[in-house]
């Protein structure tokens, strides 16, 4: 099973500058678990305590996993994710 996740500026770092990567994985769990495999820390710039991080958002095709099953959103092959970290800032 093939799936593409699109990798942020901020975590490139851990895919040797690539912007996107191939994983595999039944749900976004397993998915993220087949990636830190290849590209060690990855993980737990996502994942917290088995949760996805509060800043960090993750979008299954388009679509919020946090209105799906979170990080038990099943994947299906030539499923595309999106991880974005949430920006703040700006001036007051």
């Amino acid at each position: 099973m093939a799936i593409e996740v699109r990798i942020p500026t901020i975590l490139r770092t851990y895919t040797d500058g690539e912007k996107a990567v191939q994983g595999s994985g039944d749900t976004l769990a397993e998915l993220l678990t087949d990636l830190d495999s290849r590209h060690e820390g990855i993980a737990a710039r996502i994942v917290d305590d088995g949760k996805l991080r509060r800043f960090v958002n993750v979008y299954l095709n388009d679509e919020d996993v946090r209105f799906l099953d979170g990080i038990s959103t099943k994947l299906a092959d030539g499923d595309s994710v999106t991880i974005l970290p949430a920006v703040a800032g700006g001036m007051v």
